[in-house]
């Protein structure tokens, strides 16, 4: 499918805007060299609502756009729990792990660990996270990406893929890798405009297309009637199956989604992720972070309709009158060479065959923004991480403020160059948002042990930790081991990835409280953070903030049981 002339102006507009908005920000002011500070940090003067509005442009990418709206496609509405729980971690994030942060005055993630435990384990922690970025983060952004400008802009035979990849990883480095973090958050604002009017344009021309009758509630109303077990938040056992015949309480295991392995996934994610903590640790202040936090948190409440509902309604617009997908009613697009059915073409095939002239365009240009601004954020921090955590302490002790700047560029650079060689190699990853969770999930509990241990208990020794991490790895891997129905031979579980991730994490957290205390024999770490209650004290705009959002995550899983 081609562009019209007007679709290719408004998305060539969006271009020149961004990457005009993003150099004019990061040019160097007359007088100053541009230093550490300024490059990974935005000189530590970003307002709240701009920290809000790049954590939200930051995560939403095309992992949810293409994989989110792929697993509402299969699973329902049962995945905005990423979303909603998300919601209350952040507010748990600005209360209880902003104040310790930012009193450290840490630039990077593994800076604290050093600063609570030990160089070696930063180091080590380091060199995981940039391998992660570069590797899985990077390379998954750039394929899903390039794989819905090729169903959206091509005929998804997979034609576009290389150049959409080197498109996208262009696109973002240009204004990235020169303005440093200043630049990732000014556009930012820009593009999570972009990406939620795009998102709800999409949403609202899909319900009223879906219903015979049109209008936005007639077809709300005319989804949910179709497929009212796809509005269920909270998943029994073999009560949904994907279009491939896999019962998605295995992705989303009941009430683990409320009080189980969920809050690993989230905390671990928007506490101790490099590229989401980053741009609050360049607030002016800590009560400015944590108003820009319950601004993310509110912008959190409203992705569902954007990035899941879409693809609900992909699905009743390719079943029967009885909510079943038949081969005479889905459409071919969503079929692979072997018959799978490909979830993670629900938002691409919308755009394609539902956005008017022009509109396609805007949406275009959304669906872009959220996959840019992404990776600009990770390009920004693997470079920040590399400079400050291996150039730094290991190379050059002594390098100048453009030197420094200068290796966060080229080491963006080649992360970047690494990961778009990568990315095609990827292939068909079914559920994408699903992949993603839980292969991190292997990863993820241990490290959050050591995080939690390290904030908020003070007698945690670094031995503890470093064994805690190392352990945690075959932990996870014993409950992901055997095949699908070998769950009752003797030396084999198998347990939805969830349960497995909280699991892990208890367990990593028992091995350091144990190791710690036989080590230290009960005496508080030297390292050990002094934690008062005047430290947690947060501001009324906070408090009235987080107390409305966790009302309405209240009422929507009420509603929504």
């Amino acid at each position: 499918m081609s562009l019209s002339g007007l679709d290719i102006l408004v998305f060539a507009a969006y271009c020149a805007l961004i990457l005009g908005i993003g150099l004019w920000v990061s040019r160097d002011k007359e007088g100053h060299q541009k230093n550490a500070e300024d490059y990974f940090l935005a000189s530590k003067s970003l307002p709240w609502w701009a920290i809000g509005a790049s954590l939200i442009a930051a995560n939403i990418s095309a992992e949810q756009f293409i994989g989110m709206s792929g697993s509402g496609f299969a699973i329902g509405l049962a995945i905005a729990s990423y979303e909603w729980m998300a919601a209350i971690t952040l507010l748990v994030v600005g209360k209880f792990f902003l104040p310790i942060f930012i009193k450290k005055e840490i630039y990077t993630i593994p800076e604290f660990v050093e600063k609570r435990f030990s160089t070696n384990l930063k180091t080590i922690l380091a060199v995981f996270w940039i391998a992660l970025f570069v590797f899985v983060n990077l390379t998954t952004v750039l394929y899903l990406g390039a794989r819905a400008m090729d169903t959206v802009i091509g005929t998804g035979d997979g034609s576009l893929m290389i150049y959409s990849i080197l498109a996208l990883g262009l696109f973002a480095a240009a204004y990235s890798l020169w303005g440093g973090l200043s630049a990732v958050a000014w556009t930012d604002v820009v593009q999570v405009v972009l990406l939620v009017f795009g998102g709800l344009v999409t949403t609202y021309i899909t319900l009223e297309k879906v219903s015979p009758t049109g209008g936005i509630i007639d077809g709300f109303v005319h989804v949910y009637n179709t497929v009212p077990g796809k509005f269920s938040m909270i998943l029994s056992k073999g009560e949904i199956l994907t279009p491939d015949g896999v019962d998605a309480w295995w992705s989303l295991p009941g009430l683990s989604v409320l009080i189980g392995g969920m809050w690993i996934a989230n905390i671990y994610y928007w506490g101790f992720n490099q590229y989401i903590i980053q741009r609050t640790l360049a607030a002016k202040s800590l009560e400015e972070s944590q108003k820009g936090i319950v601004f993310a948190a509110a912008l959190k409440m409203i992705i569902p309709l954007i990035v899941v509902v879409p693809g609900i309604i992909a699905y009743v617009m390719n079943a029967d009158a009885s909510g079943q997908l038949t081969p005479q009613t889905l459409d071919p697009s969503f079929v692979n060479k072997t018959g799978g059915v490909i979830n993670d073409n629900a938002f691409p095939w919308l755009v394609r065959s539902f956005i008017p002239t022009g509109l396609k365009g805007l949406v275009l240009a959304a669906l872009a923004a959220a996959i840019v601004s992404s990776l600009a954020s990770m390009l920004n921090s693997t470079s920040t991480i590399f400079t400050m955590d291996i150039f730094r302490p290991y190379i050059n002790k002594n390098a100048s403020d453009k030197l420094t700047v200068n290796v966060g560029r080229i080491s963006g650079a080649v992360a970047l160059v690494i990961a778009m060689i990568i990315a095609p190699a990827l292939g068909n990853l079914g559920q994408a948002f699903i992949f993603i969770q839980e292969y991190t999930g292997v990863v993820s509990p241990g490290i959050l042990a050591v995080f939690l241990t390290g904030l908020f208990w003070k007698r945690a020794t670094n031995n503890a930790a470093i064994w805690g991490v190392i352990l945690s790895i075959p932990i996870a891997l014993y409950f992901k081991v055997a095949p699908n129905g070998w769950s009752d031979a003797a030396i084999f579980v198998n347990i939805p990835f969830m349960d497995q991730m909280f699991i892990t994490a208890l367990a990593s957290i028992t091995i350091i409280l144990v190791i710690s205390y036989l080590e230290g024999k009960g005496k508080v770490n030297e390292k050990g953070i002094n934690l008062t209650a005047e430290l947690f004290k947060t501001s009324p705009a906070f408090n009235i903030g987080a107390t409305v959002i966790l009302i309405l995550c209240a009422i929507l899983y009420a509603i929504f049981w």
